[in-house]
Parts: structure tokens; sequence; C-alpha cells
């Protein structure tokens, strides 16, 4: 496996890993991207200087992404005190859970803000992923705070956690 920056060729996976959390609270999106909206995105962290990595397996010769994580500006970018505050969004595709993969985006991340400038980068978990709260715990997340019933997806109301990390 290899972790580096995602490029354009990367996005049909992006999208095709992202798709699939929108069957589940992972995301609280609850239409599938198409390759333009994802294109968009990436264009739009790209040119902020954000950001994009993708994890490969290349073991085939051909290289399949299994994972990506980003990060983007926390709320407003017009509220300006927010500047050296991001958010991060890290996926790994079906099968590839516990092999280190989220880790090594997630380091490639922290290392990419840090080194960027950001201050402090937060996660923002659906309540009922116990998983994604303590994978962000081992990466040196501390929760926060809890929002109850602050979004709605298949006809029921979820609890966001906000996990934070220091970075500088």
């Amino acid at each position: 496996m290899i972790v580096r920056p995602a490029t354009v060729s990367d996005l049909p996976g992006i999208v095709e890993i992202y798709n699939v959390s929108v069957t589940t609270t992972a995301t609280w999106s609850e239409e599938p991207q198409s390759l333009p909206e994802r294109e968009a995105w990436f264009a739009t962290r790209t040119e902020a200087g954000d950001g994009v990595f993708v994890a490969v397996d290349d073991r085939s010769g051909e290289e399949e992404v299994v994972g990506f994580s980003a990060y983007g500006e926390f709320r407003n970018p017009h509220w300006t005190g927010y500047r050296f505050t991001v958010e991060n969004t890290v996926h790994v595709r079906d099968g590839w859970e516990g092999r280190g993969v989220g880790r090594a985006l997630m380091d490639a991340l922290i290392d990419h803000a840090t080194a960027a400038g950001k201050h402090v980068m937060v996660a923002a978990v659906d309540g009922e992923n116990e998983g994604s709260v303590t994978f962000h715990e081992r990466l040196g997340f501390t929760v926060v705070g809890r929002m109850p019933e602050v979004g709605r997806k298949f006809d029921r109301w979820l609890d966001l956690v906000l996990l934070q990390r220091i970075l500088s």
C-alpha cells in the first residue's frame, strides 16, 4: 500500500468509496456523488492548498484506490477567525478496514495540515460510530462535544460527536 497526494485520475475510485458511505451514517449525505461533483470538490480543495490523499494497492501492477482522506475549511470561510482550523474526512474501501489504511491516510493528512500552519483539526462523527470515535482518539483527538439529534437520515435523528486535535 502506498499513500500519496490524490490526482484527478484517482477520483473515480474516491467516488466509488464515498458512494458506499452514503448507504450508511458514516456520512450524512443522502445522495451518491457524481464524478463531476467530486471533480469540483477536488478542484476546490487543491486550489485552497488543502490536503487530499489516497491509499492505493499497487500489488497487481495497477493502482487501486483503497482509501482517501482530505481536509477543508471549518465552518464558513468568510469567518476568518476559523482559518487555522480544518475538518477532516477519511474513508476506507470495504474489506480494507483494520489494515492500517485509515491511520496512514490520517498521518499524511495531519502532517500536511501541520506543515500548512493549521492549528486544530476537527472530526465530526456520527454518534453511533464508536469505531470512528475510537480511531480518532488513537490518533490524539479528544471528544469535545456531542450534539444530540442535529442530523436526520434513514428516518431517524442522529447525534454528532465532535473531536479535535491541536496540531501546533
